[in-house]
């Protein structure tokens, strides 16, 4: 009784146009007020315990790093990037796309930061070399999508906190499932551009590869911070977060200038010498490749992920053999870079390495100089008070439904409908297609955050029971969340894709289409291939270890 009264009073009050945080707290205070045994004192403690949860926080530094990174230019890196890679095959400024929102995914975990960072300049690339506008909303709007399944992903966070598992393990169970899914929809975008023989690009060789990498890289090293410190032990989630925070606004505003104080103060000024540039180049990169070691860390990783199938190389090898190839790739840096790209010859190295050592002294002059105008600078302030707004909105549904959440455990609703579904003869298989029927209606009419807060708490202890992985099922979760952002009538994904291309709703409903597609095939495989989630994340951390209450 009490359930079925819960649950009614919050779909009457969201059929009746009540933000969804009012309707889930307003529900759960009038349930325990009436119907539970709890005092109404529970609520301020429960509102209060909410408050406190310290995985939560890093939702706010997440969507503040994402603000950054999608005001500072890169996008505009990413695309230039993406298209030097994969812009020679047919169909390739789409696939282009796809590849820049898979990268941007990594950097922001959000959709709709994903959609409008990189569609404003993705979907005009694509017209201009003659795709059609419908094609070129329906990739973006279903590309976007990838920003909360590749991590870092706010949605995972807000899993993680509904149900305690693992940040981390999150985290990791997204990358393969969100590298699947890129690739399924490039497939799709080559045989539909095979067919339909759509334009590609001349390939712009390793030249343009190799500095379109440059310029993107500094956005990009968001990613080794973020997930490379989080499993190299040097930070939590939460940490992590919050690095990424600052990172992305000392990058914004310092590195890559499109915003703040030193827009109008280029790196370098029009009568630099080529010498002095390619010497400030192959410094920067072999500063690059010292703080990063990105083909040292890989090797590492690689190690790791051997070690669970048997293969195992002892401590002293690894690191020896880590060490090797980090003195390698540093010599590559500092002196193959400028004679073989920039074309230098040997005795031009001392004069250029000078060049660029006076290049960096100048910027570096300049970053100390404007450090304190560019954190109140008012390009800074507005991506801050935009931060503010999205952070306050989520966060609000968020404690709502932790209290929406306390309820149901408080009245054992998630075991009676667990008792319920064992009784009628419901097995793991039978149950996750409920789940996804359940969230694929649900998805199309509320926002993903707040529908897996209200989802969560039910079906988390019904799958435990059912011996459903704890980890696999926030991935098929998120995957549904996915599919409701480019869903009518609430997909999110679709108004902000109609906002940045004039197009009404219905025509981007319909170029999204046969993307969708694509997403649930998808959505099935990753429901019943649960390898595809779990793998990466139990060889490198172990297993989830749930307690039932």
């Amino acid at each position: 009784m009490e359930a079925a009264v819960l649950f009614v009073m919050v779909l009457a009050l969201l059929f009746l146009g009540v933000p969804i945080a009012i309707s889930l707290g307003l529900s759960s205070v009038i349930a325990i007020a009436f119907f539970s045994s709890d005092s109404i004192s529970s609520v301020a403690l429960q509102l209060f315990t909410a408050s406190q949860n310290y995985t939560l926080l890093a939702i706010p530094f997440f969507i503040l790093a994402s603000a950054f990174m999608s005001t500072g230019g890169v996008a505009r890196r990413i695309i230039r990037f993406a298209i030097a890679c994969v812009g020679h095959v047919r169909g390739g400024l789409a696939i282009a796309a796809v590849f820049s929102c898979m990268l941007f995914a990594a950097l922001s975990g959000s959709s709709p930061a994903t959609v409008v960072a990189i569609g404003t300049i993705a979907i005009a690339g694509m017209r201009q070399v003659g795709y059609t506008k419908e094609f070129a909303a329906g990739v973006i709007a279903n590309a976007g999508t990838l920003g909360i399944l590749i991590p870092p992903s706010i949605v995972m966070v807000v899993y993680a906190a509904a149900t305690d598992v693992s940040v981390g393990r999150m985290f990791l169970a997204g990358v393969i499932p969100g590298l699947v899914a890129g690739l399924m929809l490039m497939i799709a975008i080559y045989v539909n551009a095979r067919i339909k023989n759509m334009p590609k690009q001349p390939f712009a060789g390793m030249g343009e590869i190799l500095s379109s990498a440059g310029e993107a890289a500094f956005g990009l090293l968001l990613i080794v911070i973020i997930l490379g410190g989080i499993y190299a032990g040097i930070f939590t989630p939460t940490e992590a977060a919050a690095v990424a925070a600052v990172y992305a606004f000392l990058i914004a505003v310092f590195i890559y200038r499109d915003m703040g104080p030193l827009k109008e103060h280029p790196w370098y000024t029009a009568d630099t010498g080529r010498k002095a540039i390619a010497g400030f180049k192959a410094l920067t990169l072999t500063l690059f490749v010292f703080v990063c070691a990105p083909v040292a860390i890989a090797w590492l990783i690689l190690c790791a992920i051997l070690t669970n199938v048997g293969i195992e190389f002892g401590p002293e090898i690894r690191i020896a053999i880590a060490g090797i190839i980090q003195i390698i790739t540093l010599l590559m840096a500092l002196f193959l870079y400028p004679l073989w790209y920039e074309k230098l010859e040997a005795r031009d190295l001392p004069e250029a390495f000078w060049g660029g050592l006076k290049i960096w002294g100048r910027n570096l002059w300049l970053i100390l100089v404007y450090f304190l105008p560019g954190c109140f600078h008012s390009d800074t302030k507005k991506v801050l008070t935009d931060a503010a707004k999205t952070t306050i909105m989520l966060m609000f549904i968020i404690v709502n439904a932790l209290l929406f959440a306390h309820v149901l455990t408080s009245e054992r609703i998630p075991q009676a409908i667990t008792d319920w579904m064992i009784g009628v003869g419901f097995n793991w298989f039978t149950f996750l297609i409920a789940v996804n029927i359940l969230l694929l209606i649900g998805g199309q009419f509320m926002e993903p955050s707040g529908l897996l807060l209200i989802v969560a708490p039910v079906v988390f202890p019904i799958g435990l029971e059912l011996g459903v992985d704890p980890i696999h099922l926030g991935i098929i979760m998120v995957v549904n969340m996915e599919i409701g952002m480019i869903t009518p009538p609430i997909g999110l994904n679709l108004f902000v894709t109609s906002g940045i291309t004039g197009m009404s709703l219905f025509r981007v409903v319909r170029a999204a289409a046969p993307f969708v597609a694509i997403l649930l095939v998808f959505l099935v495989m990753v429901t019943y291939i649960p390898v595809l989630s779990t793998w990466l994340p139990y060889s490198l951390m172990g297993p989830e270890i749930v307690t039932r209450p």
